[in-house]
């Protein structure tokens, strides 16, 4: 039987719910779908927010030849396969689905042919590109942002599956999902099948059966991740540890996890404990050059180390401090004091005139002299 969420699924923006930045009268995609405008691009956003069926629906509007592929579970021999594909004369689109999951050589596959323009890419990602798509692919694909479904929107999707459900059960549904659209059809769609009805006590039932796996694009993947990083900030490396380990065995992406702790290591330790920051950036580094299962060993080494370190925010809370001055006050007049005179005349002006490296003097704004950000 076909899934619900592939039953309601949109087949034009007529139909398409959310994302009216982008698909709304005038807007880009809206225009490359109206057009039949032949590009490549990345769609970065939450879970469950569209992205395949933006996807599919581009892919329609060109009457294009259309492979999907997860960079979770494909190879470079499965891009070589559809790169070496004899043209058969329409456009070749690939939807290349976790994108971000894809290797350096992987992706070096890709480029000729993207670059060329003989293969129309459209890469989905739950992570921001720049990190994660290399360089010479990102600046051949334009990157669009998705956002997150509101409450309005979810409560829209949850009625087009026509399943009878309460309003007290739609009302958990849209605050668990989350803004995860796939997410609420799966969960109305198990609930219905496991129980025979939709309510918020078979929802809650369903949330906790066996069936459910850890979704790494999914509520599952934040929450777990949320616990790992609130078990660090406290203290407790037992629990950092054990977190690790679900994300792990369920097959989260190393970086994915390390990246946190490169955060992590300059939000909550900073200055308490500078060296945290060069033990994470080598646990990163680690998983990006021997990958699992090896550089587990690795996250485990950093995170038992970086849950027993000492903690402050200081330098976090300081910045944070200074963003506030700079969205209130604007681009402030720098003192000339510290002002670089390269010419003559800026000299004359007094650019740089009194400077002295080692003043106690204020170098802060004229507005904001005195002010303190950081407190040891």
């Amino acid at each position: 039987m076909e899934p619900l969420a592939s039953l309601i699924r949109p087949s034009s923006l007529k139909d398409f719910i959310g994302q009216s930045h982008l698909v709304g009268n005038g807007k880009p995609l809206r225009l490359a779908v109206e057009q039949k405008h032949l590009f490549s691009f990345i769609l970065w956003g939450p879970p469950g927010c569209g992205k395949t069926t933006l996807a599919r629906i581009y892919a329609r509007s060109l009457g294009a030849e259309l492979t999907e592929l997860s960079a979770v579970a494909a190879g470079k021999a499965d891009i070589k396969r559809i790169v070496e594909t004899p043209p058969s004369g329409k456009p070749r689109v690939l939807f290349l689905d976790e994108i971000h999951r894809f290797n350096k050589a992987q992706q070096d596959v890709l480029l000729p042919s993207v670059e060329s323009g003989e293969l129309t890419l459209i890469g989905a990602t739950t992570e921001n590109p720049s990190f994660e798509v290399i360089s010479p692919l990102l600046s051949r694909c334009r990157v669009f942002v998705l956002s997150e479904l509101s409450s309005e929107e979810m409560s829209q999707i949850i009625d087009r599956t026509k399943v009878r459900i309460s309003k007290q059960a739609k009302e958990w549904l849209v605050a668990m999902a989350n803004g995860d659209a796939r997410q609420a059809v799966g969960m109305i769609e198990a609930a219905r099948d496991l129980y025979g009805k939709v309510t918020p006590e078979s929802l809650k039932d369903t949330l906790q059966s066996k069936h459910l796996r850890y979704d790494k694009l999914g509520d599952e993947h934040y929450n777990t991740i949320s616990a790992f990083i609130k078990s660090m900030r406290a203290s407790q490396p037992d629990a950092a540890l054990y977190y690790l380990a679900r994300m792990v065995d369920a097959g989260e992406d190393p970086k994915f996890i390390a990246r946190r702790m490169v955060i992590f290591a300059s939000e909550d330790i900073g200055l308490a404990q500078p060296t945290a920051l060069v033990v994470a950036n080598d646990v990163f580094r680690a998983c990006e050059t021997i990958g699992y299962p090896e550089c587990a060993i690795n996250l485990a080494h950093g995170v038992a180390y970086l849950a027993q370190c000492k903690k402050s925010r200081h330098s976090y809370d300081a910045y944070q401090k200074a963003v506030e001055d700079v969205k209130e006050h604007g681009n402030l007049p720098i003192p000339l004091i510290i002002r670089n005179a390269p010419t003559d005349l800026m000299a004359d002006l007094g650019y740089g005139k009194g400077y002295e490296k080692y003043t106690a003097e204020s170098f802060l704004p004229e507005k904001l002299k005195g002010r303190k950000y950081l407190r040891p």
